[in-house]
């Protein structure tokens, strides 16, 4: 009993261990190299199934009436703008420092063109900028519906922010990049369609649910843990492919050390901005989460297209330092609830 109610206060830690010890162990004895070939196809198909489960299960539970902006949205958007921007003047003035484009910036020192420190490397603050400019994350309305926050108003942020975000990515990117020549429309629709395969097919799902098949709906909508533990699953297949990359990375160690402090302290600060801001705007629990809680895996893909490879390691940080966070958040607010 004691176990079973570890695993439910821990969720989301037990999950990052799991899928970091399987991918740990299938990388490091070869004896598994024919049974990880034989599951990867499976794996493949899970994680988008979770996925997908996950947000279903949430949104059978929204009251589609109350999607509509609200105040809190512009204050959070106007947050995430300044951090950008704040980012972004960051990077200008240490590419004109270290007088090279990030692209020509070598994760791995050399004896014959010394690199710049850690701190000063843009391809850090590279990596921060993933976590800042991506959209909120697809599956933060469960979490807010755990923290006793509207789940209604979360997923219009959820559309909000993605729009936003795909509009942000094509303008900001390629000046950082001075090798990407991105088409402004074409990087915004793909960034959209990826965005809209992964939200909107749920959401369509669990408006049809409340409408056409309201028993069935009425029935999910009664397990409020159970589109949680579709995302452990998910979370745990995420973290595996996070550990792979980070593995995979070839980063210089100092520059890994930097880009896992750099995003642990940005997870803090965009919680703490959201909250402020939250508080001011009358939504703390759903403003702390739209800032904070980011679609990681939008942000690892736009890093691959657009940016150094190595930038990616920062969102793949990021979404074990969120988690960590959130099952911080979630055993607080359950003790609290039972004082």
């Amino acid at each position: 009993m004691n176990m079973i109610r570890f695993l439910k206060d821990w969720t989301l830690p037990v999950a990052i261990a799991m899928g970091t010890a399987s991918y740990l162990t299938f990388r490091y004895v070869p004896q598994l190299d024919a049974l990880g070939t034989a599951l990867a196809p499976w794996f493949d198909f899970l994680f988008p199934l979770t996925v997908f489960l996950t947000l279903f299960v949430t949104f059978c539970k929204v009251d589609f009436h109350q999607m509509r902006p609200h105040r809190w949205h512009v204050g959070i958007l106007a947050a995430q703008l300044l951090l950008v921007a704040l980012n972004v003047a960051i990077i200008f003035w240490l590419q004109s420092t270290v007088n090279a484009p990030l692209s020509a910036l070598s994760p791995q020192p050399s004896a014959l063109s010394p690199q710049p420190s850690a701190l000063h490397s843009p391809l850090l603050w590279e990596a921060v900028l993933t976590c800042i400019i991506g959209p909120a994350a697809s599956a933060s309305p469960v979490v807010v519906g755990k923290l006793g926050g509207n789940i209604s108003t979360m997923t219009t942020y959820v559309l909000i922010s993605s729009l936003a975000s795909a509009l942000m990515i094509p303008m900001v990117f390629p000046m950082l990049e001075q090798t990407v020549h991105a088409d402004f429309m074409q990087a915004f629709l793909v960034i959209l369609q990826k965005v809209s395969i992964v939200l909107l097919l749920p959401l369509a799902s669990g408006w049809l649910m409340q409408h056409f098949a309201r028993p069935l709906c009425a029935r999910i909508a009664a397990r409020p843990n159970l589109g949680f533990y579709c995302w452990g699953v998910s979370l745990s297949i995420t973290t595996g492919i996070t550990v792979r990359n980070i593995a995979d990375s070839g980063a210089a160690p100092a520059l890994l050390a930097a880009i896992a402090v750099a995003t642990l302290v940005l997870c803090f600060v965009q919680f703490g901005l959201g909250r402020m801001v939250g508080s001011h705007l009358g939504e703390e629990v759903n403003a702390g989460q739209a800032l904070f809680q980011k679609n990681t895996a939008l942000s690892i893909w736009v890093a691959y297209m657009y940016l150094n490879p190595v930038a990616s390691i920062g969102a793949g940080c990021y979404v074990l330092w969120q988690n960590i966070i959130n099952s911080l958040e979630l055993y607080y607010y359950k003790t609290k609830r039972h004082l």
